[in-house]
């Protein structure tokens, strides 16, 4: 789908634990329809970003404007209201809850009506979460748990979703499945897909356009194209360029 108007513009952000200042002034932005993958290597900042968006921990600098809005202060359950979900690293699904009721709890209470149709589409994409629907979270593999975190989100109905690492520590064939499942939802469904990745390769052939973050700042950006070609990535990210 062709990216159309902005819906996130992240200016001059940044975040600190403490006294550590974890974001270095860090500019984004992200248009309805795209999908953009944040880059960088292990404690460069990208899922500090994330959080920050999600409002914890807030900027302590700058601004975060979604949708029109200033969220750069609000809290995180409003954020959440204006259709930001996150399927965060590290998956954290509730384990001792099923499937189905891990997906009930990713449903705003706005959109109990499509409840049915939109665990439906879960299933269709997810077939794996369909035969485990009443099986318990904690019990799933590592990659059925990603999938489980990334149906939740989207039971939110998001303008915006927000993916960290969704293929930390998985098996190459099923970062294959739910990239692929990534793709389809952007192409068919026009869904706008922020994402953190430490698999440049992936992200950057899914990805309209790219930043690369090093040490709490944004380095580099550029269409995924042009960094997947781009010599310094290719050196510093794919491995010396053997893919």
């Amino acid at each position: 789908m062709a990216a159309g108007e902005q819906l996130l513009k992240v200016q001059g952000v940044e975040t600190y634990y403490g006294n550590i200042r974890a974001l270095a002034g860090i500019d984004v932005e992200v248009k309805k329809g795209e999908i953009v993958s944040l880059i960088g290597a292990n404690g460069a900042g990208k899922s500090t970003l994330m959080m920050t968006i999600c409002g914890s921990p807030q900027a302590r600098t700058g601004s975060i404007i979604f949708d029109g809005q200033d969220i750069t202060r609000l809290p995180t359950h409003e954020i959440a209201r204006l259709r930001i979900a996150q399927s965060p690293e590290g998956r954290r699904i509730f384990p001792r809850m099923t499937v189905l009721e891990n997906l009930q709890m990713g449903a705003g209470l706005d959109n109990l009506k499509y409840f049915n149709e939109d665990v439906e589409k879960i299933f269709t994409m997810f077939p794996r979460l369909k035969e485990r629907q009443s099986q318990r979270g904690g019990t799933l593999s590592g990659g059925e748990q990603q999938m489980l975190s990334i149906g939740r989100a989207l039971m939110a109905r998001p303008k915006l979703l927000l993916l960290d690492e969704p293929s930390l520590g998985l098996a190459p064939l099923i970062v294959k499945g739910i990239f692929e499942a990534i793709k389809v939802l952007n192409e068919k469904e026009g869904l706008t897909v922020f994402l953190v990745e430490q698999n440049a390769f992936a992200a950057l052939k899914l990805s309209h356009r790219a930043y690369v973050l090093v040490n709490g700042k944004v380095t580099m950006s550029g269409s995924g194209k042009e960094l997947l070609a781009n010599p310094e990535v290719r050196a510093a990210y794919l491995e010396g360029g053997r893919h």
